[in-house]
């Protein structure tokens, strides 16, 4: 007497994973739900014995309504598996939502150094709301500096993922890589479009936030003294090191909340006292401590060069948190 008709389709679902082997079944039931492995064991305890020749009519009848078109796991947790796998371009694009991968072109050049010259709040703007396995294969494409500017503009769950992602990344097939180059040019744009001014503005604010202060200071007042268009805009988007001291105690919290003692303490090597309170009064008072016994010793590696660096890096982290409203910032707010 044939068992095949009266199997439920999960008690054939079970029988196939059983047949397939325990490697291979354990891969797959990784994509199920919770409520889908519930309803497998209950169906594989209810089992009896299968001839073979019946097996091999489920797996006739697995392979057909899987040709047929099964749909695609819409198990997000696991899409850093399922971009790296043997998807066609059509399925790569469904998961990420990009519409029909027409958008594909073998004669566009490389999108990457654009996105290099890209500054780092826009660039993170730009890959807001991407999935952190997506964000993480265009850091990986990208040249070091500049993906590391971008991801201070993420919060510190999203920097963790997108890291931890990058770490664990494989060789991401050419058809994905074209995907994602293709949606990012055409949102780069789109996004160009109508925001010319301000694209200028937020460059000029960039190159001058990597000045000294009384350098950036003496640029700003000849500017100004000109009469040139977008002066406003541009001082609205300036911050320096120096300017932590106006930020209320809510966002110097937020800022300096991840950042290693390390830099915090090389960046306030030499700083007034009056910046030096606001910074440390923001920090907990173990590693204020820490930081606190550090200044009072000299050190070899406190060069002009690296205090400056460990200060840029600390206001490039406030800008990109002003961006995301993480931190309030009143000269961003103006600007807006």
């Amino acid at each position: 007497m044939s068992l095949e008709g009266k199997l439920t389709k999960a008690q054939k679902a079970a029988a196939v994973l059983v047949a397939m082997g325990k490697p291979s079944a354990g891969k797959l039931l990784r994509f199920f739900k919770q409520e889908e492995l519930k309803a497998l064991i209950d169906a594989a305890r209810m089992l009896r014995t299968i001839p073979q020749s019946e097996l091999e009519n489920i797996v006739a009848e697995f392979e057909e309504e899987f040709a047929e078109g099964a749909g695609l796991l819409d198990s997000g947790d696991q899409m850093d598996n399922i971009l790296n796998s043997t998807l066609s371009p059509e399925e790569i694009s469904a998961l990420m939502g990009w519409g029909k991968p027409s958008l594909m072109s073998d004669e566009a050049p490389p999108i990457w150094p654009e996105l290099a010259e890209l500054e780092p709040v826009r660039l993170g703007l730009l890959l807001g709301g991407e999935h952190p396995q997506t964000i993480a294969m265009v850091f990986s494409n990208l040249e070091s500096q500049p993906a590391a500017n971008a991801l201070l503009t993420f919060d510190k769950p999203m920097r963790s993922e997108v890291l931890k992602r990058m770490l664990s990344m494989t060789t991401v097939q050419p058809a994905a890589k074209q995907l994602v180059e293709n949606q990012l040019r055409a949102r780069i744009a789109s996004d160009s479009n109508g925001k010319d001014v301000s694209a200028g503005q937020s460059r000029v604010a960039s190159l001058l936030n990597e000045l000294d202060k009384s350098v950036l200071d003496e640029i700003v007042e000849d500017l100004e003294a000109s009469g040139v268009d977008g002066i406003e805009g541009v001082k609205a988007r300036l911050f320096t090191f120096d300017d932590i001291i106006g930020l209320d105690q809510k966002s110097r919290v937020t800022l300096f909340d991840g950042l290693s003692t390390e830099m915090v303490t090389m960046a306030l090597r030499g700083a007034p006292a009056d910046l030096t309170e606001a910074v440390l009064s923001a920090i907990g008072a173990r590693s204020r401590r820490m930081i606190e016994s550090e200044l009072t010793i000299e050190s070899d590696a406190a060069t002009a060069a690296e205090i400056g660096k460990a200060r840029k890096r600390i206001a490039a982290t406030a800008i990109g948190l002003a961006a995301t409203g993480a931190i309030d910032m009143p000269s961003m707010q103006s600007a807006a």
